[in-house]
C-alpha cells in the first residue's frame, strides 16, 4: 500500500517546531512565514497550548455531541467577547471546507433557494458545494459541478444585483481579502453593497474568513474594516493553531431546529480547548496589535527592494507581488536561506502568513534573504 499520491512534496521532513521555527529530521532550523497554510496563529507548540490539550487528553478527548459539553458554551462567549459578533450562534465542525459547506447548506435551508453566487479567483474548500464555489475548474469533479453556481468580478456589483434579481440565489459567498487567489480586495463601498443587495433579495451573506479570520489582519475579521455584518461567518485555520476544528457564526435571525447540521467530531473536547487557548493567547499577548505593527514594519521594508511591484493584503495575510514567476525564487527561500513562504493562483504572488507572534527580527531576516536572491 502507498499514499495516493495529489501532493507536490518539498523534501523536508519537519520533526518539531517551536514559536516561528520549524526544524527537520537534521536540526535545520527553517522560518516559518507561511504558517502551514495560515494555520500557526499563536506559534508552534505553545507552552500554555501543550499544556491546556495535554491537561484535557488526560481528562477526556472526545465524545459525541449528544451530551453537555462546557467547553463549547465557553468557546462561545470567548469568541462572541472576542470577536464582537454579538448574538450570533456558533455551530462547530472540523475544517474550512466542513463550514463552507454547512453555511451554504444552512442558506438554501433558510432561503429555500439553492443557486450561489461567488467570484473570480476565489477559494471556499474541496468538498461538494464549497468546490463547487471556488474559482478553479481542475478541482471541481463532475459530481460537484452539478451546483448552481456563478462567478463574478471582485466589485461588478452590477452583474451581481442582475443575477439576484431572478430570485434564485440562496446565498452570495466572499472573502473579503482572497487567500489562494492572491491577496485581492475590493473597496468598503463594494461589500456594504453586497450586504445591502442580499438583504434586498433574500439571499444571505456568507463572509469567509477561514484564512483571515481570528487576527491574521490585525481585526479580528477581515469583513469588519468595513462595517458589514454577514448573515453567517465560517471559520478554521487559525482558530485551532493546527489542532482540527472549524465552524459558523450564524446571525439570530436564523433559526436552528433539531437535525438541521450534525457533526461526529465537531466541536469535541480537545478541540474546543484548542481554540478556548488560542483566545487566550491573543488577548494576553496582543497579538491582533501586533499583527498591524508587524504588518507596517513588512511594508516599510519592502518599500526598500524596487523589484517589487506591490504589496497586497492587510496585517499578517500578505501578498508580495513581482513582475515575474516567483517559483524559483520561492525554492531558493526555502533550501538556500530555510525559509518557508507560500504561493497563489497568481505565478507572480509570494503568500506571506506567518504566526502572529512574528518579531521585527524575522522581517529583517526574511528581507535580507531576499536581497540576496534578487541582487
Amino acid at each position: 500500500m502507498s499514499l495516493f499520491n495529489v501532493y507536490p512534496l518539498f523534501d523536508i521532513t519537519p520533526e518539531k517546531a517551536t514559536g516561528v521555527f520549524v526544524y527537520d529530521e537534521n536540526g535545520t532550523e527553517y522560518l516559518d512565514l507561511y504558517g502551514g497554510h495560515a494555520v500557526i496563529s499563536i506559534g508552534h507548540s505553545h507552552p500554555k497550548y501543550v499544556k491546556n490539550i495535554s491537561d484535557q487528553v488526560s481528562k477526556i478527548g472526545f465524545y459525541s455531541n449528544s451530551i453537555q459539553n462546557p467547553l463549547q458554551v465557553k468557546l462561545v462567549a470567548q469568541l462572541v467577547q472576542q470577536s464582537n459578533c454579538k448574538d450570533y450562534q456558533l455551530f462547530l465542525c472540523n475544517s474550512g471546507a466542513e463550514s463552507n459547506e454547512n453555511a451554504l447548506k444552512l442558506a438554501s435551508f433558510h432561503t429555500q433557494k439553492k443557486k450561489v453566487i461567488s467570484f473570480k479567483n476565489s477559494f471556499h474548500g474541496r468538498t461538494s458545494a464549497a468546490v463547487a464555489a471556488t474559482d478553479n475548474a481542475k478541482i471541481v469533479a463532475p459530481i460537484n459541478a452539478q451546483q448552481e453556481v456563478a462567478f463574478f468580478d471582485l466589485s461588478d456589483l452590477e452583474s451581481v444585483e442582475i443575477a439576484l434579481q431572478k430570485g434564485d440565489v440562496c446565498a452570495v459567498i466572499i472573502e473579503c481579502i482572497q487567500g489562494v487567489g492572491g491577496l485581492d480586495e475590493s473597496n468598503t463601498e463594494f461589500y456594504k453593497g453586497l450586504e445591502t443587495l442580499c438583504n434586498t433579495y433574500n439571499a444571505l451573506l456568507i463572509a469567509d474568513e477561514v484564512q483571515s479570520g481570528f487576527g491574521r489582519t490585525g481585526d479580528f475579521f477581515a469583513f469588519q474594516k468595513h462595517g458589514i455584518e454577514p448573515d453567517i461567518i465560517s471559520i478554521a485555520k487559525g482558530m485551532g493553531n493546527g489542532f482540527p476544528i472549524g465552524g459558523i457564526l450564524i446571525h439570530p435571525k436564523i433559526k436552528a431546529s433539531y437535525g438541521l447540521l450534525g457533526t461526529t467530531f465537531g466541536g469535541n473536547h480537545l478541540a474546543c480547548v484548542a481554540s478556548l487557548t488560542v483566545l487566550e493567547v491573543l488577548k494576553e499577548e496582543n497579538l491582533l496589535e501586533n499583527a498591524r505593527i508587524l504588518s507596517e514594519y513588512f511594508i516599510e521594508k519592502a518599500a526598500e527592494i524596487s523589484e517589487i511591484k506591490k504589496i497586497k493584503g492587510r496585517g499578517l495575510m500578505l501578498g508580495i507581488e513581482f513582475s515575474f514567476p516567483i517559483s524559483e525564487l520561492r525554492k531558493n527561500l526555502i533550501f538556500k536561506h530555510h525559509i518557508f513562504t507560500g504561493s497563489a493562483m497568481n505565478p507572480n504572488l509570494l503568500r506571506i502568513l506567518p504566526p502572529l507572534t512574528i518579531k521585527k527580527q524575522h522581517v529583517d531576516q526574511f528581507f535580507e534573504a531576499l536581497k540576496k536572491e534578487l541582487s
